[in-house]
C-alpha cells in the first residue's frame, strides 16, 4: 500500500508543478491555489508512505517520478526541447529509480 501512496503522491506534485507553470509567477489565482493545494497534499501523501518505505528511497523515487512526470508534459505541452541529452537523462532518473525499488527490501 505504500507504494501506491508514493505514488500518488508523485502524481500529485506532477500537478502541482503544471499549476505553478499556469500561474505565471504566482499571477494568476486559481492556478496558484491549485499549485499550492497540490504540494501540501504531495507532502502530506509522501509523509504517509514513509511511515513504512525507508526516507532515502520514498524521497528519491518521489522525486524522480515527478521529475520525468514534469519533463515529458513539458515536451509535449510547452514545446520543451526532446534533445537527445534531455531524454538520456531522463532515462538515468527512471533506471535509478528502478534501482531503488528493486533494491529496497
Amino acid at each position: 500500500m505504500a507504494w501506491l501512496i508514493l505514488v500518488a503522491a508523485s502524481a500529485v506534485e506532477i500537478v502541482m508543478a503544471l499549476a505553478l507553470k499556469y500561474a505565471d509567477g504566482w499571477t494568476r489565482f486559481w492556478p496558484s491555489v491549485i499549485g499550492i493545494a497540490a504540494a501540501l497534499g504531495s507532502v502530506f501523501l509522501l509523509t504517509l508512505a514513509m511511515k513504512q518505505l525507508p526516507a532515502g528511497t520514498a524521497y528519491a523515487i518521489w522525486t524522480g517520478i515527478g521529475s520525468v512526470g514534469i519533463t515529458v508534459l513539458g515536451i509535449m505541452l510547452f514545446g520543451d526541447s526532446p534533445s537527445a541529452a534531455r531524454l538520456l537523462c531522463i532515462a538515468m532518473i527512471v533506471g535509478g529509480v528502478a534501482g531503488l525499488k528493486l533494491l529496497e527490501a
